[in-house]
């Protein structure tokens, strides 16, 4: 035992600082948290009120709306999929959970399951056609895009539905300790997914499927039902965002969700989510939420005009791709 503890104290340290650097580099999330930990600096020192407790909400608020679309959106791109129909579902799921509230009666503790169990349903209709029937999810996904996005200017016809009570505002308008509400539950539901993809035979079959889907069948997964399942859960998420961005506004908007596809598919790049599947993590997902609420905030307190947003939008994921691909090469 003696021996073994000088062996290790004899290691250099600069070997051990280069293998835990390597070890940090060989991780999906190690760039977009570099890039959130300067960008963070960067606008600490050129604005005044960058860090102030209000800021620091905001941001946070920007990025679970978000980043809670971004969450389904990771599960469908571990399993070698794509959804393009989240934004869309997010905004008929919040339309049909207001409708519940304000005209079924249905209590408003009861929106939310509601409204994510009926996200859900969305989601398993793409699984249908994906899983079940083999098309291609970038086709399918854009097919329902459409639909969800139609459905949504029918059942309202272009006006919000409004108001939903104060009683339902607490979920998008409330704070524990503090804290957001809308920010407790995208924390929560980030926590829930890391264990579940690594503490769970499902998570681990994710990985699998997305991996080497011919290999997953030799295996004995059920490939099917995962991708089924991995959909369903991108719609549930969508909506839960949805109705929470509802409560906060106090109505059911058919704009909701319209610039979220684009959001939620950065994020889980930036995080290290591979577009080939099999890799990624909830994490890494969590730190490009941010890193895209923190742009986004930045360029409003630098008065930089909105327009150049979607353009360093844009520059950053590029950036992100080619980061992910020299980390491949090594």
């Amino acid at each position: 035992m003696a021996s073994a503890n000088t062996s290790e104290l004899s290691t250099p340290a600069p070997r051990r600082q280069a293998s835990l650097l390597s070890r940090f580099w060989a991780w999906e999330g190690s760039g977009v948290l570099v890039a959130l930990v300067a960008l963070t600096a960067a606008l600490t020192l050129a604005t005044d009120n960058f860090l102030s407790a209000y800021n620091v909400s905001v941001v946070l608020r920007q990025a679970a709306f978000v980043g809670l679309v971004a969450l389904g959106q990771t599960l469908v791109l571990l399993v070698g999929g794509i959804d393009l129909s989240v934004g869309a579902a997010a905004g008929l799921s919040s339309i049909v959970g207001a409708i519940a509230l304000t005209q079924w009666g249905i209590h408003p503790y009861l929106i939310i399951p509601f409204t994510m169990f009926f996200g859900f349903a969305l989601g398993a209709l793409n699984g249908v056609f994906v899983a079940g029937l083999r098309l291609n999810p970038f086709i399918v996904t854009l097919a329902t895009w459409e639909i969800f996005a139609g459905l949504t200017l029918v059942i309202t016809k272009g006006y919000p539905i409004r108001p939903l009570g104060d009683q339902f505002g607490i979920f998008g308008k409330g704070e524990i300790w503090g804290i957001p509400v809308p920010v407790i539950i995208f924390f929560a539901s980030a926590i829930f997914l890391i264990w579940m993809l690594r503490q769970t035979r499902f998570g681990r079959n994710i990985f699998a499927v997305g991996g080497n889907r011919d290999a997953a069948i030799l295996a004995g997964i059920r490939v099917r039902l995962v991708e089924f399942t991995a959909f369903g859960m991108a719609g549930m998420f969508a909506a839960l965002a949805g109705i929470l961005f509802a409560s906060r506004m106090d109505a059911g908007q058919p704009s909701v969700g319209e610039g979220w596809l684009m959001g939620a598919i950065t994020a889980a790049i930036l995080g290290g989510t591979s577009l080939r599947g099999g890799q990624g993590s909830i994490v890494g997902t969590v730190l490009g939420a941010l890193l895209l609420a923190v742009l986004g905030n930045g360029t409003v307190l630098l008065n930089v005009s909105g327009f150049w947003q979607r353009v360093i939008v844009g520059g950053v994921v590029l950036v992100a791709v080619l980061v992910d691909l020299l980390r491949r090469k090594d």
